[in-house]
Protein backbone atom coordinates (compact mmCIF):
# COMPACT_ATOMS: atom_id res chain seq x y z
CA UNK A 1 0.00 0.00 0.00
CA UNK A 2 1.38 3.51 -0.89
CA UNK A 3 2.15 5.46 2.03
CA UNK A 4 -0.30 8.80 1.41
CA UNK A 5 2.51 11.02 1.93
CA UNK A 6 4.01 9.57 -1.29
CA UNK A 7 4.31 11.95 -4.56
CA UNK A 8 3.97 10.05 -7.59
CA UNK A 9 6.33 11.03 -10.57
CA UNK A 10 4.96 9.40 -13.58
CA UNK A 11 5.11 10.24 -17.55
CA UNK A 12 6.83 8.85 -20.72
CA UNK A 13 10.69 8.06 -21.33
CA UNK A 14 13.02 11.56 -21.37
CA UNK A 15 10.17 13.88 -19.54
CA UNK A 16 12.99 14.04 -16.32
CA UNK A 17 10.94 12.08 -13.50
CA UNK A 18 14.69 11.47 -12.54
CA UNK A 19 15.95 14.47 -12.24
CA UNK A 20 13.13 16.94 -11.34
CA UNK A 21 12.22 13.51 -8.34
CA UNK A 22 15.70 14.00 -6.89
CA UNK A 23 15.72 17.82 -6.93
CA UNK A 24 11.88 18.25 -5.93
CA UNK A 25 12.86 15.50 -2.74
CA UNK A 26 15.73 17.49 -1.26
CA UNK A 27 13.51 20.34 -1.84
CA UNK A 28 10.52 19.04 0.48
CA UNK A 29 13.28 17.61 2.21
CA UNK A 30 11.76 13.72 1.91
CA UNK A 31 13.87 10.62 0.42
CA UNK A 32 14.17 9.69 -3.06
CA UNK A 33 13.62 6.95 -4.88
CA UNK A 34 13.69 5.83 -8.69
CA UNK A 35 12.22 2.77 -9.46
CA UNK A 36 14.66 1.92 -12.51
CA UNK A 37 17.42 2.51 -10.14
CA UNK A 38 16.04 0.40 -7.45
CA UNK A 39 16.01 -2.24 -10.29
CA UNK A 40 19.04 -2.13 -11.14
CA UNK A 41 20.72 -1.79 -7.93
CA UNK A 42 18.85 -5.29 -7.12
CA UNK A 43 18.45 -6.78 -10.42
CA UNK A 44 21.55 -5.67 -13.05
CA UNK A 45 20.72 -3.33 -15.72
CA UNK A 46 17.54 -2.72 -17.70
CA UNK A 47 18.63 -3.47 -20.72
CA UNK A 48 20.37 -6.63 -19.49
CA UNK A 49 17.21 -7.41 -17.92
CA UNK A 50 14.84 -6.66 -21.57
CA UNK A 51 17.34 -9.21 -22.76
CA UNK A 52 17.25 -12.27 -20.55
CA UNK A 53 13.62 -11.86 -18.96
CA UNK A 54 11.87 -10.14 -21.89
CA UNK A 55 9.85 -7.27 -21.16
CA UNK A 56 6.96 -9.34 -19.04
CA UNK A 57 9.75 -10.31 -16.69
CA UNK A 58 11.15 -6.95 -16.29
CA UNK A 59 7.61 -5.83 -15.34
CA UNK A 60 6.97 -8.32 -12.79
CA UNK A 61 10.74 -7.07 -11.49
CA UNK A 62 8.89 -3.49 -12.23
CA UNK A 63 5.67 -3.93 -10.65
CA UNK A 64 7.63 -5.40 -6.79
CA UNK A 65 9.98 -2.04 -7.24
CA UNK A 66 6.99 0.21 -7.56
CA UNK A 67 5.32 -1.19 -4.62
CA UNK A 68 8.14 -1.22 -2.41
CA UNK A 69 8.93 2.79 -3.14
CA UNK A 70 5.20 3.55 -3.10
CA UNK A 71 5.23 2.24 0.77
CA UNK A 72 8.60 3.81 1.88
CA UNK A 73 7.20 7.18 0.83
CA UNK A 74 9.14 10.52 -0.13
CA UNK A 75 8.99 11.49 -3.86
CA UNK A 76 9.26 8.23 -6.46
CA UNK A 77 10.34 8.29 -9.83
CA UNK A 78 8.05 5.65 -11.72
CA UNK A 79 9.23 4.08 -14.86
CA UNK A 80 7.49 5.03 -17.97
CA UNK A 81 5.77 1.81 -18.26
CA UNK A 82 5.47 1.02 -14.77
CA UNK A 83 1.42 2.75 -15.22
CA UNK A 84 0.79 -0.62 -17.46
CA UNK A 85 0.15 -2.82 -14.53
CA UNK A 86 -3.13 -2.48 -13.07
CA UNK A 87 -2.42 -3.38 -9.70
CA UNK A 88 0.63 -0.32 -10.17
CA UNK A 89 -2.19 2.31 -11.44
CA UNK A 90 -4.59 0.99 -7.92
CA UNK A 91 -1.71 1.96 -5.66
CA UNK A 92 -0.95 5.22 -7.00
CA UNK A 93 -4.48 6.31 -6.27
CA UNK A 94 -3.14 6.12 -2.17
CA UNK A 95 -0.62 8.47 -3.39
CA UNK A 96 0.05 12.48 -4.97
CA UNK A 97 0.43 11.78 -8.49
CA UNK A 98 2.53 14.34 -11.20
CA UNK A 99 2.17 13.58 -14.37
CA UNK A 100 5.84 15.19 -16.00
CA UNK A 101 5.26 15.35 -19.96
CA UNK A 102 7.59 16.67 -22.89
CA UNK A 103 6.73 17.36 -26.47
CA UNK A 104 8.07 14.90 -29.06
CA UNK A 105 10.39 18.30 -31.01
CA UNK A 106 12.55 18.07 -27.50
CA UNK A 107 12.92 14.42 -26.56
CA UNK A 108 15.46 13.91 -29.32
CA UNK A 109 17.94 15.31 -27.08
CA UNK A 110 17.19 13.54 -24.54
CA UNK A 111 16.74 9.97 -25.15
CA UNK A 112 19.80 9.48 -27.48
CA UNK A 113 22.21 7.66 -25.06
CA UNK A 114 20.90 4.69 -26.53
CA UNK A 115 19.94 2.91 -23.24
CA UNK A 116 16.23 2.51 -23.33
CA UNK A 117 15.49 -1.11 -24.74
CA UNK A 118 12.31 -0.05 -26.45
CA UNK A 119 14.37 2.72 -28.01
CA UNK A 120 17.22 0.19 -29.66
CA UNK A 121 15.87 -0.19 -32.98
CA UNK A 122 14.78 2.26 -36.05
CA UNK A 123 13.81 5.66 -35.63
CA UNK A 124 13.75 6.57 -31.74
CA UNK A 125 11.56 9.51 -32.03
CA UNK A 126 8.92 8.00 -33.58
CA UNK A 127 9.18 4.90 -31.58
CA UNK A 128 8.45 7.16 -28.57
CA UNK A 129 5.88 8.67 -29.72
CA UNK A 130 3.49 5.35 -30.50
CA UNK A 131 4.42 4.24 -26.81
CA UNK A 132 3.96 7.68 -25.19
CA UNK A 133 0.31 7.53 -27.40
CA UNK A 134 -0.47 4.31 -26.19
CA UNK A 135 0.39 5.27 -22.58
CA UNK A 136 -0.61 8.33 -21.97
CA UNK A 137 -4.51 7.62 -20.88
CA UNK A 138 -3.24 5.46 -18.43
CA UNK A 139 -0.77 8.53 -17.02
CA UNK A 140 -4.16 10.68 -17.34
CA UNK A 141 -6.07 8.31 -15.20
CA UNK A 142 -3.53 8.59 -12.47
CA UNK A 143 -2.53 11.72 -12.44
CA UNK A 144 -3.68 14.36 -10.69
CA UNK A 145 -1.64 17.64 -11.86
CA UNK A 146 0.74 17.88 -15.04
CA UNK A 147 4.03 19.69 -15.41
CA UNK A 148 4.97 20.44 -18.48
CA UNK A 149 8.96 19.60 -18.60
CA UNK A 150 9.57 20.89 -22.93
CA UNK A 151 11.03 24.06 -21.77
CA UNK A 152 11.72 26.85 -18.67
CA UNK A 153 14.50 26.36 -16.46
CA UNK A 154 14.92 22.50 -14.43
CA UNK A 155 14.33 24.39 -11.13
CA UNK A 156 10.89 26.36 -12.13
CA UNK A 157 9.72 23.14 -13.02
CA UNK A 158 11.15 21.87 -9.40
CA UNK A 159 9.94 24.97 -7.73
CA UNK A 160 6.59 24.16 -9.19
CA UNK A 161 6.63 20.11 -8.45
CA UNK A 162 7.22 21.35 -4.73
CA UNK A 163 5.17 23.84 -4.42
CA UNK A 164 2.13 21.49 -5.54
CA UNK A 165 3.06 18.94 -3.00
CA UNK A 166 3.24 21.20 -0.10
CA UNK A 167 -0.61 22.41 -1.06
CA UNK A 168 -2.12 19.56 -1.64
CA UNK A 169 -3.25 16.99 0.76
CA UNK A 170 -2.36 13.25 1.35
CA UNK A 171 -5.10 10.87 -0.04
CA UNK A 172 -7.44 10.12 2.91
CA UNK A 173 -6.99 13.41 4.81
CA UNK A 174 -9.04 15.34 2.75
CA UNK A 175 -12.20 16.80 5.09
CA UNK A 176 -15.66 16.09 3.43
Amino acid sequence: MASPDTIALVGPMGAGKTSIGRRAAKRLRVPFTDTDALIARTHGPIPTLFATVGEEGFRRLERDAVHEALSTGGVVSLGGGAVLDADTRAELAGCRVALLTVSPSVIAGRIRDGSRPLLASGDTVARWQEIYAARRPLYEEVADVTFDTSSGPLHTIVEAVAAWARSTSPPGSRSA
